[in-house]
Formats: C-alpha cells, sequence, structure tokens
C-alpha cells in the first residue's frame, strides 16, 4: 500500500522536474537566439523562467552548461524547419535550408563565433556539424563517389556550399535576397553535384 503512493510522488516530481527544465531551455532559446552570448544574464534567465538562478543551476551547472542544452534543445526544431527532403532533390534542399537558416542562422553563426574562445561550447558546434554532415549523406547519397577519398572530398565540397557561413555572407554581407540566395545556393550545389559525377 505504501509504495503506490511514494511511486505515484516520484512520477510527479519528475514530470515537474521536467517541465521546469523545458520552460527554462525555452526561454534561454530565445535569448541566446536573439542576443549577443556575453550579454545573456542567468539571472534575467532564471526570472523569465520563473525559477531562481540556483534552480537553473542545479539543472545546467553553468552557462555554457545551459547553452549546450539549447543547442540538443532546438535540435527537434531545426528537423521540424528542414522537413523530408527526396534525396538528391537539391531544390528542396535548398528550400530546408533556407527555412532554417532564414530562422536561425544568426544564432548559429554567434554560437560559432562564441565556440572559438569559449572551448567549451566547442561541443555544441561539433554537434552541428555531424548532424549536417550526416544530413548531406543522406540526402545526396545516390550522388555520391564509391571512392572513400573522393566521397569525403564531395561531402567537404557539399558542406562548404551548404554552411550557415555561406548562407551568411551571401544573405548578410553581400545583402543578397532571399529568393537571390537560393539561387546561388542550388547553381553551386549542382555544380559540386556535377563534379562528383565527373570524378
Amino acid at each position: 500500500m505504501g509504495e503506490a503512493p511514494r511511486s505515484y510522488r516520484m512520477t510527479a516530481r519528475a514530470a515537474t522536474v521536467g517541465r521546469t527544465r523545458e520552460r527554462i531551455l525555452a526561454v534561454a532559446r530565445d535569448r541566446f537566439f536573439s542576443a549577443p552570448y556575453d550579454e545573456v544574464r542567468l539571472a534575467e534567465v532564471a526570472a523569465a523562467a520563473g525559477v531562481s538562478e540556483q534552480t537553473l543551476l542545479n539543472h545546467f551547472s553553468s552557462k555554457e552548461g545551459l547553452l549546450l542544452a539549447v543547442v540538443e534543445f532546438v535540435a527537434p526544431e531545426i528537423e521540424a524547419l528542414r522537413g523530408p527532403v527526396a534525396p538528391g532533390d537539391v531544390d528542396a534542399a535548398v528550400r530546408a535550408l533556407m527555412r532554417q537558416y532564414e530562422a536561425l542562422g544568426d544564432a548559429n553563426v554567434r554560437l560559432a563565433a562564441v565556440a572559438e574562445r569559449i572551448p567549451e561550447l566547442a561541443a555544441g558546434v561539433e554537434f552541428g556539424r555531424r548532424h549536417h554532415t550526416a544530413w548531406l549523406e543522406a540526402t545526396f547519397a545516390d550522388s555520391l563517389p564509391d571512392d572513400p577519398r573522393a566521397r569525403r572530398r564531395t561531402v567537404a565540397a557539399l558542406y562548404a556550399v551548404t554552411d550557415v557561413g555561406t548562407w551568411k555572407l551571401l544573405r548578410r554581407d553581400l545583402g543578397h535576397s532571399r529568393a537571390e540566395t537560393a539561387a546561388v545556393l542550388r547553381l553551386l550545389l549542382r555544380a559540386a553535384l556535377e563534379t562528383a559525377r565527373d570524378h
């Protein structure tokens, strides 16, 4: 008899802890994605999430830990933004990338810049790189060379074309419109894939 109420209390507590964690992550996502890393204050994130700063630290240990958790937290959001892409469909791949980068590209660029000076955050950038590489390999599997060396080279070329840094160069630095940026990415992607077929 005594075990059931205790089990219920533990389950309810775990659910509450999970909701608190998600609330903190949702607030932190908005803060990190809209402001430079150095301007994000844990006390402000905690207050907006309705918890104490100590509670936030109990969940994430540090500001770096919170940001790394946010990187993992948004992975499903990135999947949803990209959506399904038929293998080899360059137009659909570019549309998917543009959806993601228009929504999250500026935040991605800021994260990469911060990781260069805060080694603890490098894991977040590496997580994103692995995810993007896997997406490229799955999306363009039929176009990749069989030779391992040529395959690595082709994936690297596809990565360079589709990296958020390329989007930033075209969209932010050179001032291209969304449509122009997408057109350039399609051109570059097709060129990279054509080169892979020729070799």
